[in-house]
């Protein structure tokens, strides 16, 4: 069993859904030496979250964001928590709701995704910044 475990730090991004799977497999160069495995990625962050979803069509990202926006408005009179802005308490709500984290099968060194499958980061803040995640390799 081989174990491997890296920290990266991912760029800026827009408030919305990006995909970046490409970012995580650029990393991960130990993939190729696992036959059957697991990726988890976590995110180290509380206003900002992690799930899979369509990779071919940036219209479902659009649709995302339009979407939890009205499940999840900003400057809701019962909101206490609002030190960083009116999307402070919102994204964290959206990060619960979305989670931390995603597990992926590893198949021949590769991820094993669905052909439209792509791993989305979601970004819950006007201004979230650069975020962190851990990328846990582990097989055989």
């Amino acid at each position: 069993m081989k174990f491997y475990q890296k920290e990266i730090q991912l760029p800026a991004f827009n408030r919305g859904y990006h995909l970046i799977t490409d970012i995580i497999e650029k990393a991960l160069l130990e993939l190729a030496t696992i036959q059957i495995g697991q990726l988890q990625v976590f995110i180290k962050h509380t206003s900002a979250s992690l799930t899979i979803n369509e990779n071919a069509d940036p219209t479902v990202r659009i649709d995302f964001e339009s979407h939890i926006n009205k499940m999840i408005p900003e400057n809701m009179p019962y909101y206490k928590h609002d030190y960083e802005g009116a999307d402070d308490m919102p994204a964290h709500i959206k990060s619960s709701m979305l989670g931390c984290q995603v597990q992926i099968p590893i198949t021949n060194g590769k991820l094993n995704l669905g052909t439209w499958q792509g791993i989305y980061l979601g970004e819950h803040r006007n201004h979230g910044g650069s975020r962190k995640i851990v990328l846990t390799v582990f097989g055989s």
